[in-house]
């Protein structure tokens, strides 16, 4: 009798943790994320894009957003290091994003406050020969307009 009620005690009833239980471990430490797969499971929930969402979604959902977001920071750190800045500003972003061909498609039609636009001189509107005289200027421009 005696054992049965040294038994009794080790079985946790009711929710939640034990006083001497260990210590909560997240998910996203689990995963070795930083970014929050308990969050965004709630919102895989609470959005109702499925009646029931899967135990590795938010998991598999929070990798990608994390990727994403330091392939951006990474190339936008470049981009503020080629200007010879500290901070990261909208500019840095949107140049990060418009010259890597797969964000830029994937980013198409989004607009970046205060990102501006690239840098870009048509070619028409360059000189092509600088160091010529005055009669082959003209020529020049006939050749030019022929297209």
């Amino acid at each position: 009798m005696a054992g049965k009620e040294g038994s009794s005690t080790t079985v946790k009833g009711g929710r939640g943790r034990v006083k001497g239980g260990a210590k909560a471990v997240s998910r996203s430490s689990k995963a070795g994320l930083q970014f929050p797969v308990g969050r965004i499971a709630r919102y895989l929930k609470k959005g109702r894009y499925a009646q029931r969402v899967g135990s590795g979604s938010p998991v598999y959902l929070s990798a990608v957003l994390e990727y994403l977001a330091a392939e951006v920071l990474e190339l936008a750190g470049n981009a503020a290091r080629d200007n010879k800045k500290n901070r990261i500003i909208p500019r840095h972003i949107q140049l990060a994003v418009k010259n890597d061909e797969e964000l830029s498609k994937l980013l198409g039609s989004v607009t970046i406050a205060g990102g501006g636009v690239l840098p870009k001189i048509h070619t028409v509107l360059l000189n092509k020969k600088a160091g010529k005289s005055g009669g082959d200027k003209a020529e020049n421009n006939t050749a030019s307009q022929e297209f």
